[in-house]
């Protein structure tokens, strides 16, 4: 006999996820918009190209908060766990854009090496200032969250406050000293750090669409909780698996006493299922068998 808990709205993820990511796509449309004014007046043309890359970040933004949005959705005929890993698609496609952005960035460093471009300073620092304390914000905003999704996103401003002071110390020092190659070196050095982060934000992206088990938790996690202290005598068929990194799937057979009655097997279960929804363990099937040797 089994038992699956599953109600039609469980498991619930963080409300607070999907306003998050909407402040981050306001924030950063309208900082872009200044951006794109500033690198104009500054005749920057590196202010100009992460403008550019800031409305690349707000398409991106836009596509996260929608499918973070569609990830709250209930469970349907269709997706009947729900629709928590919709997150996923969002946090992929933020990557292909990190991806995409540092390519470009790569490119347009490389070109400067050979040929610097000297812009305004002083209108450099006081754009770079601003940059950094709207997108500080944002990433320190996003950083609390606990979804893949926001995670990722987090990268793009943790990228943009990196970019942003990079752009200050080189242009305080291309105030005193005709240095402008300054610039490209340090956009190598932030593109190589963000393509780092990408890959160890996308790997656990991977191995939750490759039905990986949730990290730190395990087969022999479980079997101490379930089997020390209680009735079962054994246990195997041993699934477990994550949704989004966040609400776990488990399903596995129990070995109890060939006497137990029906009640009791019952009382059991939900006594292992209450323990087991501590370690977030939110959808779980439970299959009993009775050992003919007991």
């Amino acid at each position: 006999m089994g038992q699956h808990i599953h109600s039609k709205n469980s498991p619930h993820p963080h409300v607070h996820d999907t306003g998050n990511i909407a402040v981050a796509f306001v924030m950063n449309t309208l900082f872009a918009v200044v951006e794109l004014a500033g690198g104009l007046i500054t005749n920057s043309v590196a202010i100009l190209s992460d403008a550019l890359h800031d409305f690349g970040d707000s398409l991106s933004l836009g596509t996260a908060w929608y499918f973070q949005r569609k990830s709250r959705k209930a469970s349907s005929e269709s997706y009947n766990y729900g629709y928590l890993r919709f997150s996923l698609v969002g946090a992929f496609i933020n990557a292909v854009v990190l991806l995409v952005g540092s390519i470009f960035i790569i490119h347009e460093a490389v070109s400067r090496l050979t040929k610097p471009v000297q812009p305004d300073p002083g209108g450099m620092i006081i754009l770079a200032v601003l940059g950094i304390v709207v997108n500080g914000a944002a990433m320190l905003r996003l950083r609390k969250g606990s979804s893949v999704n926001e995670k990722m996103v987090s990268i793009h401003f943790l990228e943009d406050v990196l970019g942003w002071l990079a752009v200050m110390i080189g242009a305080v020092v291309m105030m005193f000293k005709d240095i402008p190659v300054l610039d490209p070196i340090l956009s190598l050095a932030i593109a190589a750090f963000v393509l780092f982060n990408v890959y160890r934000n996308i790997k656990p992206a991977f191995q939750i669409i490759l039905q990986g088990a949730p990290d730190g938790l395990g087969e022999t996690e479980i079997r101490q909780l379930v089997v020390d202290g209680t009735e079962v005598l054994d246990l195997h068929d041993f699934h477990l698996w994550t949704l989004d990194g966040e609400h776990h799937i488990l399903s596995m057979h129990i070995v109890v006493n060939r006497n137990m009655d029906l009640k009791n097997a019952e009382v059991l279960k939900e006594n292992i299922k209450r323990k087991l929804h501590e370690l977030h363990i939110t959808h779980a099937t439970i299959e009993v068998e009775y050992d003919p040797d007991h």
